[in-house]
């Protein structure tokens, strides 16, 4: 079924990046979009898809996201919840279905790289099949792994990536299983004042069936901060470079408001 493959593709999604920082000073406008940010965290971040691969329909992905740093010990580490709505096509109707999906969390261990402007982390992830609708999630519980850099070294340009991988091991038996890859890479290129230009689309490949999608994104973003709150709003339009199989995102618009709360 191609509902059921799509949502598969996009549990991808889990993969992105997104945090805020204060435009001002220079230093700290560097590390508006750090993933890995110590402080807590909450995105509302949008995927409007304009065409889905071997459907002909749109779609849409609603993230919220949760980022918690703690500690263990002498050792940091940041806590990332992630919990989609989907709107996704409903063949044969041609209509669409509107639900929660499957909820990911991961964790990273944050290493000490002896430079405060460089982040590194990795560690366990884990996707819990919550989804409201069987079309709207995998029905599976998958478990993998998150590695992410981010470099803010130059006031002006940053850039890092984040990879993951997940591998279903239990849930529904007439389901496909859950063999996921996903490669993020990001820049972002500073103009002032807190204006930014930004790229951060995700590249996919499904080792069950094959299938993957190679998007390429250019958008603008804008970093405001006000009391001990930091608003970071953007919008990038993405567009698939290449692409095979179902699921997959021609186009589509990333667009979202990321909120940090200063300690």
């Amino acid at each position: 079924m191609k509902t059921a493959k799509m949502s598969v593709a996009c549990l991808l999604f889990s993969s992105l990046a997104g945090s805020a920082y204060s435009a001002e000073p220079p230093a700290n406008a560097a590390q508006a979009n750090n993933p890995l940010a110590n402080m807590t965290a909450f995105n509302m971040q949008n995927y409007y898809i304009g065409d889905v691969s071997e459907s002909d329909k749109d779609a849409n992905q609603f993230w919220f996201r949760y980022a918690q740093p703690f500690s263990l010990g002498e050792s940091k580490w940041l806590l990332r919840a992630s919990l989609p709505v989907n709107t996704y096509p409903s063949p044969p109707t041609g209509g669409h279905q509107t639900g929660l999906g499957d909820l990911n969390l991961f964790t990273a261990y944050l290493i000490d790289t002896g430079n405060p402007a460089v982040s590194f982390g990795f560690g366990p992830q884990i996707t819990a099949p919550t989804a409201t609708e069987n079309s709207l999630g995998s029905e599976k519980w998958s478990a993998g792994l998150v590695n992410v850099l981010f470099d803010a070294s130059s006031p002006k340009i940053q850039y890092g990536y984040l990879a993951s991988w997940q591998h279903s091991f239990a849930g529904e038996g007439d389901r496909s299983d859950v063999n996921l890859g996903a490669f993020q890479p990001f820049v972002f290129y500073q103009l002032g004042g807190g204006t930014y230009l930004r790229s951060a689309p995700i590249w996919n490949y499904n080792f069950q069936n094959d299938s993957y999608g190679v998007p390429l994104g250019l958008g603008v973003g804008q970093v405001i901060k006000q009391g001990k709150t930091v608003y970071n709003f953007f919008v990038e339009p993405q567009a698939s470079v290449a692409d095979d199989g179902p699921g997959q995102p021609r186009w589509q618009i990333f667009a979202g408001l990321n909120l940090q709360f200063l300690n």
